[in-house]
């Protein structure tokens, strides 16, 4: 009789992590035209920056580069192999930025660091923070951010040894430039006799904006762009797995997908003359997506920052499933936009079931 084969297992418990330890993601992709295309055919962003090779290099680009979505989802996904493949729940991005351009025909690769190890009160579970570098292969990085993910208590035994040893760490995100080197240029505004609205001469703070279109997630659609990104925790593609594992008792959505349906449902209407993505912070996932359900995105204005040719627009963006953003504006008011996942576990009652994502944004955007 056979020797039975050893079964791998990937990720890690909270027992596997040390504070200081960094992993070298395995994955590393040449992000080619394919992959722009099939992540551009499920989002609907209206930037020129990113669909026109001829609008980038008006302002100093080599072509369009890539878009800063398609990178964190990269980089993101590629930790999930060493992070978070034996996560409970995905908990907070914290402060993403996207320093520098990456191109069609870059070879990317991801890198972390664990900034801290909590374990809760009840011992079962614990709470990992990282900080994690998407690098291409001219060494520059294309998105750098911190999150916070749940994981369960334990130590993960049959996960295979590393290739690789702890290699050093990863450079503070706050350190990092938040506009690439073309845009940090001075450049003369570009005109075009057509595009979208949303210049920064139209925005002010406590405007309020409900994007009408919505987006149904397709069954096929979701899973086929988690492999794209390489995202391999199969909660989102194992059925048999989530009939034990999931909340859902299904697949689950990959919520770097839903983060960036949400931020491109928006895009007609605020990012349609967005040069940049500033960068992310505070974001959560209130309550998760499955196969079937509809998006619609809301976006409050925060602040506005003049910078001469352009400025910068804070906005406080959310995300709702199954009834429109102006239904649940109408219902909820202002407090659609307040944090949900800071509130008080006493107030539980209080906290909008029908939210699926919300972040503040903060972009750079041409004036008129």
């Amino acid at each position: 009789m056979s020797e039975p084969r050893l079964a791998h297992r990937y990720g890690r418990l909270l027992s596997d992590f040390e504070k200081g330890a960094t992993y070298e993601h395995p994955w590393e992709v040449t992000v080619d035209g394919g992959t722009i295309a099939l992540f551009q055919a499920s989002f609907l962003d209206a930037s020129p920056m990113f669909a026109s090779d001829a609008f980038a290099r008006a302002y100093g680009f080599e072509e369009r580069p890539l878009h800063p979505l398609l990178c964190l989802n990269l980089g993101l996904s590629f930790s999930v192999h060493d992070v978070s493949e034996q996560a409970i729940a995905h908990l907070a991005y914290i402060d993403v930025r996207f320093p520098e351009a990456g191109y069609p025909g870059d070879t990317v690769s991801a890198r972390s660091t664990v900034l801290d190890v909590k374990p809760s009160s009840s011992g079962d579970k614990g709470v990992v923070h990282v900080r994690t570098l998407l690098t291409n292969d001219k060494g520059a990085v294309l998105c750098a951010f911190e999150r916070k993910a749940l994981i369960r208590a334990g130590k993960l035994d049959s996960r295979p040894k590393e290739p690789y040893a702890n290699s050093g760490t990863t450079a503070d995100v706050k350190t990092m430039e938040r506009l690439p080197a073309p845009l940090r240029q001075s450049h003369k505004p570009q005109t075009r006799a057509g595009g979208f609205g949303g210049f920064f001469d139209d925005f002010s703070v406590g405007q309020v904006y409900l994007h009408e279109v919505g987006k149904t997630v397709g069954e096929s659609e979701h899973m086929q762009l988690t492999s794209l990104v390489r995202n391999s925790h199969p909660l989102h593609f194992d059925e048999l797995y989530c009939k034990d594992n999931s909340f859902a008792k299904t697949r689950v959505v990959y919520g770097g997908l839903v983060f960036a349906w949400v931020a491109t449902l928006a895009s007609r209407d605020v990012g349609g003359n967005t040069l940049w993505e500033l960068g992310y912070d505070a974001g959560a996932h209130p309550n998760g997506v499955v196969a079937g359900d509809t998006l619609y995105a809301a976006s409050k204005v925060l602040a506005v920052k003049d910078h001469g040719a352009a400025g910068e627009v804070t906005f406080r963006l959310v995300g709702v499933k199954n009834r429109t953003s102006a239904a649940a504006f109408a219902e909820h008011g202002d407090a659609l936009f307040t944090d949900e996942l800071s509130k008080p576990k006493g107030e539980a009652t209080n906290k909008l079931k029908d939210k699926v994502f919300e972040i503040t944004r903060t972009a750079y955007v041409r004036k008129r």
